[in-house]
């Protein structure tokens, strides 16, 4: 690590602090007491609010009236932060508080005029896929805080038409397509359940339950999601089949290479056989081979479905 590496992390490193001591960025650094000494001048230099307490227990202390310490970015950093940002923008909604127009600007501000013309052309160029989605997630903030301070909600959802009132407690946000789902244990059916976010009317904390350790959720998903009677399948598929699959696919699936060829296997539970059926139809000719012969079966039987549908509401 050379010097203005060193420099860049110490900062990060003393920026929550309050004091520390010369021999904390000696080990931590592995640099000798001159070599501190020269960095820790090096950032008063650039803006750090450092001051020395002397004495037989003396010590450096940080200025707790400062905003942010200075942080320096390499330009790749910078290009990465900057359109890393503009994903937000396929979202309606977000945990936080911000709006991306002004968060451009703000970090704009932060850097020059003549890089500010190269990330411009930049995005002319170079864009990031995304998929829009309009649904708005009122709760998604309340989610967070949730999950985060392990606290158990009572949660009022709309499935179709209906209300329902569950007791649950988050432990996993993931976006999808531009959607938020939360995945939440159900103390009511003693359950993991994934719910859409925008579906969400209402979270308030309640006391109803008692809360799980976090480390108690954040199990594999075979084990908190597999069932006593849930069927395993192996789909066989082609080389543009695992394409689709890294497009979309499940926690409960995983794709495997096994001499030369490509196989998706996972479980379902009862209740989940005609919604894998339908996951599977949208791989087409991409399909080899499919087991257990049931669900092979069903997935027929959905095709001949839909081939009836059209060919009903035809014209002729």
């Amino acid at each position: 690590m050379n010097k203005s590496q060193r420099l860049n992390d110490m900062m990060i490193y003393l920026n929550d602090k309050k004091s520390f001591n010369l021999k904390n960025i000696m080990e931590r650094y592995s640099i000798s007491k001159s070599t501190a000494l020269r960095d820790i001048q090096s950032l008063e230099e650039i803006g750090m609010p450092i001051y020395s307490a002397s004495g037989r227990n003396g010590y450096y202390g940080i200025l707790p009236n400062r905003l942010l310490s200075p942080i320096v970015f390499t330009i790749d950093e910078v290009h990465a932060l900057y359109f890393a940002m503009q994903t937000l923008n396929a979202y309606q909604s977000t945990p936080f508080h911000l709006n991306v127009k002004k968060l451009k600007q703000k970090f704009e501000g932060c850097i020059s005029e003549e890089r500010i013309q190269k990330l411009r052309r930049m995005e002319l160029i170079f864009s990031l896929g995304s998929y829009q989605n309009k649904n708005e997630c009122s709760c998604l903030e309340d989610i967070l805080n949730m999950a985060v301070e392990e606290r158990v909600c009572e949660v009022t959802y709309q499935k179709k038409e209906i209300i329902n009132q569950y007791y649950v407690q988050f432990f996993d946000i993931t976006s999808a397509y531009g959607q938020w789902y939360a995945t939440a244990y159900n103390f009511q059916t003693k359950r993991p359940q994934v719910l859409r976010c925008d579906k969400i009317h209402s979270v308030h904390s309640c006391d109803r339950y008692l809360p799980k350790p976090l480390s108690e959720l954040l199990i594999p998903v075979k084990e908190m999601f597999r069932e006593k009677d849930a069927v395993d399948f192996e789909v066989g598929i082609s080389a543009r089949g695992a394409d689709i699959f890294y497009k979309e696919h499940y926690p409960s699936m995983e794709l495997f290479h096994e001499n030369g060829k490509n196989y998706i296997k996972g479980f379902y539970n009862k209740g989940e056989e005609t919604f894998i059926a339908n996951y599977f139809i949208a791989y087409g000719e991409n399909i080899l081979s499919i087991q257990p012969n049931r669900l092979k079966m069903l997935v027929l039987e959905q095709l001949e479905t839909i081939k009836n549908h059209l060919q009903k509401n035809s014209p002729e």
